[in-house]
């Protein structure tokens, strides 16, 4: 979810009580529209970042620093002169905004004690960074807006700071059950929608939570609620508005399929179907949060290519696979042919050259008279001999067609676990193991000779390694995220007396469960466990259930000549598990 009101009350208050009183050491500006402050404190040393960014505006305090352009531009050179080593006296959050006020106590040119102040604000495409004097006059901002690009209000150094009307939105913190009722109850418009436009500091997804909190149906408008609605509607926004402004805050972070779907700066109950994580401070949800999206947005987008050659591919091998179908359901009608061969042989002698067809009686079904066309220009003989090899022709077709749409079959399987793969891949190293597996198959031209021998280059790519994750009652599952790690966990990591398990006639990884001691009986938890590893690791794991066959290491084989990821096994136990991560804990490496 974007920045709302309440997340940055809740950075207002992480802010109040760390940077309070520190000094400014240093100020860097990374990015055109991005600040990085270094401040030190009674407690040690901390850095805020704020990035006015349209697109992603965001404040948090860091421990991470970040490299700074050669040549400072005017406006961090204007701020290392105004708020330079100077002491942080405020901050303040102007209502339920999405402003931040942060006070800053410094010398002016004649050794005078001034207070200047650093305006922050995080409002989307309005997203601005401004340094206001004492009198809120502008004195400078990292995004100045004319008047050619603003008719409602200038941010131009010299110019009156004001914040905009905003739509004469309520005052969340201080609204009362009256005017709660007068103005957000009369709005037309759904629950929600009527919410997030009539109360400050409300974003449609909290006026969501807010529905979800009463049992009221978002969509429904406002305006038709009984009176007994509106006031358990109200009642529940005040509760959470007297936690905001309380401080009583609690950052999630809300994952689906391991993927961060949102953050909050309170628990969110709309989001029942995903898993929360709770963090210390708002700052340690911020940044974990935007690291991971930016990660899995940085691996799709290195991925588009190998995406693109998996998904034209899958496109060409189910057109084959599908014409070779309609082939071999046309040779269903081989043994009619031989039949008719047959019966024509036997019983031709009643029939004369010339005939466009004969009846005979079928001595393969129960003697039952069929008529059998023929073709006149040709003698009964020659109509037999036709019949023969059309037979002959059909069931050698047949035979090869059961052959290919066995490669075929086998050739979709591989490609749609090389799909999974891509699913699973957490970093380059991922991606350099399925591309070369794309390579070696075929699928991607390999490079051409290297200029010095004459010789085709090898590629060499860096192993990757398995995901860990360790059960609840403490022992070690491993989780191939590719074909290649598949192969090398099953048959060189694991030990025959471990446990193997892998979605039933689906692709998925191999998920191995390392036992200490493979004569003691691990306990049965372990087994739903390991399933639902398997499960959530697989094609299925956006189903509600997924059949899992599991057995000992041992009895997995690997055929000779096998794609990467290919294995049989022929005695095996099954169960159903449901695809989660719930009790297993990932272990970095």
């Amino acid at each position: 979810m974007a920045l709302d009101g309440i997340t940055v009350a809740a950075v207002a208050s992480q802010l109040k009580g760390s940077i309070l009183g520190g000094r400014i050491s240093r100020v860097a500006q990374p990015e055109k529209d991005e600040l990085l402050m270094t401040i030190k404190t009674y407690d040690g040393q901390c850095r805020l970042l704020i990035s006015a960014n349209a697109g992603l505006p965001l404040i948090y305090l860091t421990d991470k620093n970040k490299q700074s352009p050669a040549e400072a531009p005017v406006f961090l050179m204007l701020l290392r002169k105004h708020i330079g080593n100077g002491r942080i006296i405020s901050v303040e959050q102007q209502g339920l905004e999405r402003i931040i006020r942060i006070g800053i106590e410094h010398l002016d040119e004649m050794g005078d004690l001034r207070s200047i102040f650093l305006v922050i604000e995080l409002m989307g495409k309005h997203s601005n960074i401004i340094l206001v004097d004492e009198n809120d006059t502008v004195i400078d901002s990292i995004r100045r807006v004319p008047a050619n690009v603003s008719s409602v209000r200038e941010v131009l150094p010299g110019r009156a700071y004001f914040v905009p009307d905003n739509i004469r939105k309520l005052d969340s913190l201080k609204v009362s059950e009256e005017e709660f009722c007068s103005v957000t109850c009369n709005a037309p418009a759904s629950v929600a929608k009527a919410l997030s436009s009539t109360l400050a500091g409300i974003s449609p997804i909290m006026a969501e939570e807010l529905c979800h909190r009463c049992g009221i149906d978002s969509n429904f408008p406002i305006q038709s609620l009984e009176t007994a609605e509106r006031e358990h509607l109200f009642h529940t926004f005040r509760r959470l508005m007297d936690e905001t402004a309380e401080g009583h805050f609690r950052p999630m972070i809300y994952y689906k399929n391991g993927v961060p779907r949102e953050f909050a700066a309170v628990p969110m109950t709309i989001f029942s179907d995903c898993e929360g994580h709770a963090f210390d401070s708002i700052s340690e949800a911020l940044r974990t949060y935007y690291e991971e999206k930016e990660n899995t947005s940085r691996i799709r987008q290195k991925s588009y290519d190998l995406r693109h050659v998996i998904s034209v591919s899958l496109d060409r091998v189910r057109r084959k696979y599908d014409l070779q179908l309609r082939q071999l359901k046309d040779t269903e009608k081989r043994d009619k042919y031989r039949v008719y061969g047959e019966l024509i042989q036997t019983y031709g002698y009643s029939s004369y050259d010339g005939s466009d067809s004969m009846t005979a009686a079928d001595f393969y079904d129960d003697n039952k008279e069929v008529r059998i066309p023929m073709d006149p220009s040709l003698s009964v003989s020659e109509n037999a001999q036709r019949y023969f090899e059309r037979y002959a022709k059909l069931k050698r077709t047949y035979e090869a067609l059961i052959t290919q749409t066995k490669d075929t079959q086998a050739e979709l399987s591989h490609l749609e676990s090389v799909r999974i793969s891509l699913e699973t891949a957490q970093d380059e190293t991922d991606l350099a193991e399925i591309k070369r597996e794309l390579t070696e198959a075929g699928y991607i031209r390999k490079h051409a000779a290297s200029a010095k021998g004459g010789r085709k280059e090898k590629e060499k790519t860096k192993r990757g390694k398995p995901l860990h994750y360790r059960s609840s009652d403490g022992y070690d599952i491993y989780v191939g995220k590719n074909n290649y790690q598949n192969d090398e966990l099953t048959f060189r990591f694991a030990s025959g007396g471990d446990w193997w398990f892998h979605a039933k006639k689906q692709p998925g990884s191999h998920v191995v469960v390392k036992l200490p001691d493979p004569s003691i009986d691990p306990p049965a938890r372990l087994f739903n466990e390991a399933g639902q590893l398997a499960a959530f690791y697989s094609a299925g794991k956006d189903a509600d259930k997924v059949e899992i066959d599991y057995v000992k290491k041992r009895e997995v084989k690997k055929p000779s000549g096998a794609k990467p990821g290919f294995v049989v096994y022929y005695t095996n136990y099954s169960m159903i598990a449901t695809p989660s991560l719930e009790g297993l804990t990932l272990v970095e490496e």
